[in-house]
């Protein structure tokens, strides 16, 4: 039995497989940033196929959780457009998921998956920063790489947030069953 977390994304998706001990077995971040591989969105949907597939053949998964795609607007964030793409990705991601491994996807608020971690985000910090330091921290197998100017590397906040999904899945299934 494992665990399939995913942090989808217009750019980064991350993913983590979990065993039931909550063992961190994968945990990537699949990088759609770039615009001559992915033109469209439909690229990007046919990479995280094969990734999904990739994952597929390595790993026994029976239950998948996802973030929630933002739903409303805030004030410095990401505009109509943005979301309307997230939308969009989401659901085919969703439904990829759903073909690959035969189990329906459960969507999962960040809030309510902080949550679920006891990721406490104190207003004026950062949620991306606090959930990305609580992961190195209760984690050791969860490692980042920074880059020359010390900020973490691309990918390393999906990750942490596709580890904090794929825990918080894990505890909820653990309470069902």
């Amino acid at each position: 039995m494992n665990i399939l977390g995913l942090d989808i994304s217009t750019s980064i998706t991350g993913a983590t497989v979990l065993d039931k001990d909550e063992n961190i077995l994968y945990c990537e971040a699949w990088d759609t940033r770039n615009k001559k591989h992915f033109p469209t969105l439909l690229h990007k949907a046919d990479f995280l196929k094969a990734k999904l597939l990739e994952v597929k053949r390595k790993f026994d998964i029976s239950n998948i959780y996802i973030e929630e795609s933002l739903q409303s607007f805030r004030s410095g964030f990401s505009s109509a457009k943005t979301l309307s793409i997230l939308s969009k990705i989401n659901g085919i991601v969703s439904y990829l998921a759903f073909d690959i491994f035969s189990t329906s996807p459960v969507h999962l608020s960040a809030i309510s998956a902080r949550k679920a971690c006891d990721i406490k985000v104190l207003r004026g910090q950062k949620a991306k920063m606090v959930v990305l330091e609580n992961m190195l921290d209760k984690h050791d197998r969860f490692v980042i790489s920074y880059t020359r100017s010390g900020n973490p590397s691309p990918g390393s906040f999906d990750r942490a947030d596709s580890l904090v999904i794929a825990i918080a899945g894990l505890k909820s299934w653990k309470e069902k069953n």
